[in-house]
C-alpha cells in the first residue's frame, strides 16, 4: 500500500484521539510512611511514551492529612519525577532512603545500584557481569528486598555470565574469556533451557546481598543450580536472632517450560540462614565465607508456595498457593492461602504443618466468596490487629479488596458490596485503604477508604474520594467516555443438563459498553480473552476504551473457564476447547441480540492467544454471523504450535482434560485429535474478512502458526489484512506495536461495518422496491 492508502484508511483525528488515550499512566506500585505530620505516599507510574518505544517511568507523592474523621485531603507535590534510564526503585522501610537500579541494555555492561536520600545521591556501586547479570524485575521472579536495619539488600539477579570458550589461529586457547583480544574469538558454548516467553536470553535466576556500606555483592550458596529462585524476602530480626532469606525456589526437572501467565509450574518456599562475610564485618563472618548454611524446603506437602510474607509479628509465615493449576494442569487455577509457624529459634524441622486459612472454592451460591485469584500480595498487606490481611481477587467479571482473618479464616468484601467497578488496593495507611477503582468507562481514580467500627463490631470502611492529577485526560477523551454506560449481563449457558458440574451450569458474565445517548444500536465488537484460564475484569482499559468512543458498543465475554467464578466451572472447558467455549461466546451474542442490544448484521469479534483460537473458530463453526474478525497472535494448529511452543504441556490439557498424556514426542492419535480441535480444521468455511496482529519473538504461540492459517485464507481468497511486529513477543503490548494495532483494528471494524450497513439498506431498499412493484401490479389487477 503506498502512502496514499495509508491516507485514505487512516483518520488523522482518531490517530490522535487514540495517541491520547494510549497515554493514560498506570499506577505500578505504591508505598506509604508514617511520619509525626502523617502519612507519606509514593507512586511508582508508568506511561506509553511513543517516540521512544518504551514506558516512561516517574514517582509521584503526596502527603495525606486527615482533618477530621470524615475528610481526608492528599497535598499532591507539584511534579512528578522522572526515572529515566530507570530498571526498578524500592523504598528502604523507613522511608528515609530510595534505592534505584539501573540494568544497561549492553549484556556486558555493569549494574548500577544508587541510594538516595531526601536531598543527595549518597552511594552508588557498579555490578560487573563477572558478579551477576542484569537484575530481575519481571514482577515473578522478582525479588528486592531491605533488611529491617536498612543495611543489606537482598536480590534475584541473573547468574554471572559464562566463560565461553575461545578460539585463535593455533586452535583452543586456554584461559579467561571475557577479556578482548583482536587475534581470538568465542564459541557460542553449551545451549542453556530458559523460562519461554519474555524470558529469552535471561540467564538462571539466582540471589545475592549487597552490602551498602561497603559495596561488597554476596552470592547465597547452597541453592542448587537446577532451582530458579525469586520473590526473596528477609525474616524478622529480632534482637539477637540470625538472619535468615526466605525466597521462593522453582523446579526446571527435565525441562524449563514457560512460565509467563503460568502458575503451574511446581514451587515451594525455601529459606536458609545469612551471615555477611564482606570485609567490613567481623573475623567470625570471614572465617564463614565459603560455608554454604543448610536450605529448608517449607512447603514440602504442597506442590505450590509463592507470595511468601511475614506477620507483623514475625509468627507467621503467610503465602499463596497455586496448587489447583499444578495438581490439575490448567495453566491458572483458583488459588489458596496458607500459613505456618515461623521458628524465631530456627530450628526447622523436615516437616513443616500447613495450615489453610483459605481453601480452593469449587463452587458458590450466588453473591457468595468464588474463591482466591490473587497473584501477589502487598508488601505489607496487614490491618493493625496483626491478624488480618488486605488483598485484591477477582469476584466473577469484578475486581475486588478481601479481608482475610489469618486465624478464622473468614473473608469479608471491603469495596463496595453493590459496586459493579473494579477495585484494586494499592497501599495500607494503617487500618485505611488506598485503592484505585474503575471500569469500562470510567478512568481510574484514587480511593480512601475510612475503617469504621459498627455497633456490633464489624469492620467496614467508608470510601471516600481523592482529587487526584494522576489520571487527568485531554478534553477528547472525557468528553468520548461521558457518553458511554456499562453493565454486567447474566446469561443462562445453554444445554445445561444433569452431567455438567454444579459450577458449570451457573450462568456466564459479559460486560457489556454501549452509548448512553444513542437508541440505535452502535455496530457490537464482541471482545474474548485469552487463557482460557484468565479473566477480563470491569476495569479501564485504554485501548477497549478507544473503540467504545469511536462508535463501538463491546461484549466483553467471561465463557466458562474463566477466574472468578469458582473451581468447578473453571475446570469444566479443559478437553471441551472449541465446543463449549464457543458455544459460550455465541450463546452471549445471540442474547445481546434479542436483548436489542446488537444489530445482527453489524457484529465483529477480537481475540488474542486463546481469544484468537475462539476468534477464528467462531469465523469457521459460525460464517454467517461475524462482518469482520480481529486475531492478535491467534492459536490457529494446536498439532504444529505442539512441537514449536514454550507451552507444549497447555496443548495436552486442554484437548485432553489432564497432563498424564503430556510428551514431547506426540503421537499421530495426538496431532489427529489436535488437528480436530483446531481452527485450521474449520478453514474451508471461513468467509469473514480478518485482520491478523502478529509478533515476531512470540515463543507462546510462535508466529508461523497464525501464517499458516493467513495462507489458508489467502488461498481460499477471503479478504485478510496482516500486520507483523518484528520485535514483539506475546502480549504485542509495546507503546507503538499497540497504538498502531489499536488504529488498524477501529479501521477495520468500521470497514466492514459500514458495508454491511450499506448493503443492509441496500437489500431493504430493492426487497421494498419488489414489494411495492408486487402491489402496484395487483392493484391494477383487482382495479380491471
Amino acid at each position: 500500500m503506498d502512502s496514499s492508502g495509508f491516507e485514505e484508511e487512516y483518520d488523522s483525528s482518531q490517530s490522535k484521539l487514540l495517541e491520547e488515550f494510549m497515554c493514560i499512566p498506570n499506577i505500578d506500585k505504591a508505598w506509604i510512611f508514617k511520619s509525626d505530620s502523617g502519612s507519606q505516599l509514593m507512586f511508582a507510574m508508568s506511561q506509553a511514551n511513543l517516540l521512544a518505544n518504551k514506558r516512561r517511568k516517574f514517582l509521584l507523592s503526596t502527603h495525606i492529612s486527615k482533618e477530621s474523621r470524615e475528610f481526608v485531603k492528599f497535598h499532591w507535590s507539584p511534579f512528578p519525577v522522572e526515572m529515566n534510564g530507570v530498571s526498578a526503585f524500592v523504598p528502604s522501610p523507613s522511608g528515609l532512603k530510595l534505592l534505584v537500579v539501573r540494568n544497561s541494555e549492553n549484556v556486558e555492561s555493569p549494574t548500577q545500584f544508587e541510594i538516595w536520600s531526601s536531598c543527595q545521591l549518597e552511594k552508588e556501586f557498579h555490578i560487573t557481569q563477572k558478579v551477576h547479570g542484569s537484575i530481575y524485575v519481571d514482577g515473578w521472579f522478582e525479588g528486592i528486598s531491605w533488611n529491617s536495619d536498612e543495611t543489606h539488600v537482598a536480590y534475584v539477579a541473573e547468574e554471572p555470565l559464562p566463560s565461553k570458550p575461545t578460539f585463535n589461529h593455533l586452535g583452543y586457547k586456554k584461559g579467561d574469556s571475557f577479556g578482548d583480544d583482536c587475534g581470538s574469538w568465542k564459541g557460542q558454548g553449551d545451549w542453556e533451557d530458559e523460562w519461554g516467553e519474555a524470558y529469552a536470553g535471561k540467564r538462571q535466576p539466582a540471589m545475592f546481598v549487597i552490602n551498602l556500606d561497603s559495596g561488597e555483592v554476596q552470592p547465597i550458596k547452597g541453592i542448587p543450580r537446577s532451582l530458579s529462585v525469586g520473590q526473596v524476602i528477609w525474616s524478622p530480626n529480632s534482637k539477637g536472632s540470625d538472619q535468615y532469606l526466605v525466597f521462593v525456589g522453582w523446579s526446571g526437572g527435565k525441562r524449563k517450560l514457560g512460565i509467563k501467565y503460568c502458575s503451574n509450574r511446581p514451587c515451594a518456599i525455601y529459606t536458609t540462614k545469612f551471615t555477611d562475610t564482606s570485609s567490613s564485618c567481623s573475623d567470625e563472618s570471614k572465617n564463614n565465607e565459603n560455608e554454604a548454611y543448610p536450605l529448608y524446603n517449607l512447603t514440602k506437602s504442597i506442590s505450590s508456595g509463592f507470595s511468601p510474607r511475614f506477620s507483623k509479628d514475625g509468627k507467621f509465615l503467610m503465602f499463596l498457593s497455586s496448587k489447583s493449576a499444578v495438581d490439575s494442569g490448567a495453566h491458572r487455577a483458583t488459588e489458596s492461602l496458607h500459613r505456618i509457624n515461623w521458628p524465631s529459634d530456627g530450628n526447622f524441622s523436615e516437616t513443616t504443618n500447613i495450615l489453610n486459612v483459605i481453601q480452593v472454592v469449587k463452587y458458590a451460591e450466588d453473591g457468595c466468596f468464588p474463591g482466591l485469584y490473587s497473584s501477589r500480595l502487598l508488601s505489607d498487606p496487614w490491618l493493625s490487629d496483626e491478624q488480618t490481611l488486605v488483598l485484591s481477587s477477582f469476584w466473577r467479571s469484578c475486581q475486588v479488596i478481601l479481608a482475610v482473618n489469618l486465624l478464622s479464616g473468614e473473608v469479608s468484601r471491603v469495596s463496595p458490596s453493590d459496586s459493579n467497578h473494579s477495585w484494586n488496593i494499592v497501599a495500607l495507611d494503617g487500618d485505611d485503604i488506598v485503592a484505585v477503582c474503575s471500569s469500562p468507562v470510567k478512568v481510574p481514580e484514587i480511593k480512601y477508604g475510612k475503617k469504621i467500627l459498627s455497633r456490633s463490631g464489624k469492620l467496614s470502611w467508608q470510601w471516600l474520594n481523592i482529587s487526584s492529577p494522576i489520571f487527568k485526560c485531554p478534553d477528547k477523551v472525557m468528553l468520548g467516555l461521558s457518553s458511554l454506560q456499562f453493565e454486567i449481563l447474566e446469561i443462562p449457558v445453554s444445554g445445561v443438563s444433569e452431567d455438567l458440574t454444579e459450577g458449570a451450569k451457573k450462568p456466564i458474565e459479559a460486560i457489556y459498553v454501549s452509548s448512553s445517548k444513542s437508541d440505535k444500536c452502535d455496530p457490537l465488537v464482541v471482545v474474548i480473552h485469552g487463557g482460557p484460564h484468565s479473566l477480563s475484569p470491569s476495569s479501564f482499559s485504554n485501548s477497549l476504551a478507544y473503540l467504545s468512543s469511536i462508535g463501538n458498543s463491546l461484549l466483553i465475554v467471561n465463557y466458562r473457564g474463566s477466574l472468578g467464578f469458582g473451581e468447578d466451572a473453571l475446570q469444566y472447558l479443559p478437553r471441551k476447547v472449541c465446543s463449549q467455549d464457543v458455544q459460550d461466546v455465541l450463546t452471549a451474542v445471540d442474547y445481546a441480540i434479542d436483548m436489542g442490544f446488537a444489530d445482527a448484521s453489524r457484529i465483529t469479534l477480537l481475540g488474542g492467544s486463546h481469544g484468537g483460537f475462539l476468534t477464528t473458530h467462531l469465523i469457521g463453526q459460525a460464517p454467517d454471523k461475524f462482518v469482520a474478525a480481529v486475531a492478535r497472535n491467534p492459536v490457529c494448529n494446536l498439532a504444529s504450535m505442539v512441537g514449536i511452543s514454550d507451552i507444549p504441556d497447555w496443548c495436552f490439557f486442554e484437548a485432553y482434560g489432564d497432563t498424564n498424556h503430556f510428551t514431547e514426542a506426540p503421537s499421530p492419535d495426538d496431532l489427529s485429535r489436535f488437528h480436530q480441535m483446531s481452527p485450521i480444521s474449520h478453514v474451508s468455511k471461513v468467509k469473514t474478512p480478518t485482520l491478523f496482529l502478529l509478533g515476531t519473538k512470540d515463543l507462546r504461540v510462535p508466529v508461523s502458526n497464525g501464517l499458516q492459517y493467513v495462507r489458508a485464507l489467502k488461498e481460499k481468497g477471503v479478504p485478510i489484512k496482516v500486520l507483523v511486529f518484528p520485535n514483539d513477543n506475546h502480549p504485542l503490548d509495546r507503546p507503538q506495536t499497540n497504538f498502531e494495532s489499536f488504529l488498524n483494528i477501529g479501521c477495520w471494524f468500521k470497514k466492514y461495518s459500514e458495508e454491511a450497513s450499506f448493503l443492509a439498506m441496500f437489500a431493504y431498499v430493492y426487497i421494498a422496491g419488489k414489494v411495492k412493484k408486487r402491489y402496484s401490479s395487483y392493484s391494477k389487477i383487482l382495479s380491471r
